[in-house]
């Protein structure tokens, strides 16, 4: 019994080893940002950012470069005049993110089996009586050796309904242009209210074509967008569960 308790002690010990490598980074910073708001990332090169990638993507054979003579026109060239919009790296434009989803889901299955299985031996020879006496027990019957029966049932119901609207505006740095001309756009906006911080993230590729006169696009024409919206705080703390219980709810297999 005392070798049981010192197995459960050094489980108990093990599991709360664990959850404290977990959590010690994230707890450190947690108790140090006690009665203060929280800070605001500094102003960065989006480039120099760890784990900042370069986008690569299909792009379609270049085009010779002609050259009249005595021409005012070039290849590629879409205006005779300055165009004000977003065009080259360090450009800024507007993202308008306009998002209205709703969906609804519901599932219901249901399954049932019975099996009956019966087996027996009346007659072997003449030996069913004298023979299966010696090795059944007493009361056996040789005409019902074997009866077996099964009956399983399932019932499964689930359900879904969503509905979320975001209205934002953030405007967007032009990061990367690659050799077709789109742009690889990244936007970050922080906002703090009192002690709640709400942080918006936007990456995608865009087409200079996409851009309006006043300089914005609209998030649908963003491919390969990636959108965030969370924030962090008091009030985001409180509606996370304790690391603890994520913790318990990871490791508890039923």
């Amino acid at each position: 019994m005392y070798a049981t308790k010192t197995t459960r002690l050094i489980r108990f010990a093990m599991i709360a080893a664990a959850a404290t490598s977990l959590t010690a980074c994230g707890a450190a910073s947690r108790i140090a940002d006690i009665g203060k708001a929280p800070e605001m990332s500094s102003i960065q090169d989006p480039q120099a950012r760890t784990g900042y990638q370069p986008v690569s993507l299909p792009m379609p054979t270049p085009l010779p470069t002609e050259r009249n003579p005595n021409s005012l026109w070039r290849t590629g060239a879409k205006a005779f005049f300055k165009d004000q919009r977003a065009a080259k790296v360090g450009d800024i434009l507007t993202i308008n993110i306009s998002i209205a989803d709703q969906a609804k889901l519901s599932n219901e299955s249901k399954r049932s089996r019975a099996n009956t299985e019966k087996a027996g031996m009346p007659n072997l020879f003449g030996l069913e009586g004298a023979t299966l006496s010696r090795v059944l027990p007493a009361g056996a019957s040789a005409a019902s050796l074997v009866d077996l029966s099964s009956d399983t049932s399932n019932d499964g119901k689930g359900s879904v309904d969503r509905n979320e609207k975001i209205e934002l505006k953030v405007a967007a740095l032009v990061t990367q242009t690659l050799p077709n001309g789109n742009l690889v756009i990244q936007g970050h906006q922080e906002v703090r209210v009192n002690y709640e911080l709400r942080d918006l993230q936007i990456h995608g590729v865009i087409r200079p074509e996409d851009i309006t006169a006043q300089n914005t696009i609209s998030y649908e024409k963003i491919a390969e967008a990636r959108i965030s919206y969370g924030g962090r705080g008091q009030i985001t703390d409180v509606q996370q569960p304790r690391y603890g219980q994520q913790l318990y709810d990871i490791i508890m297999p039923f």
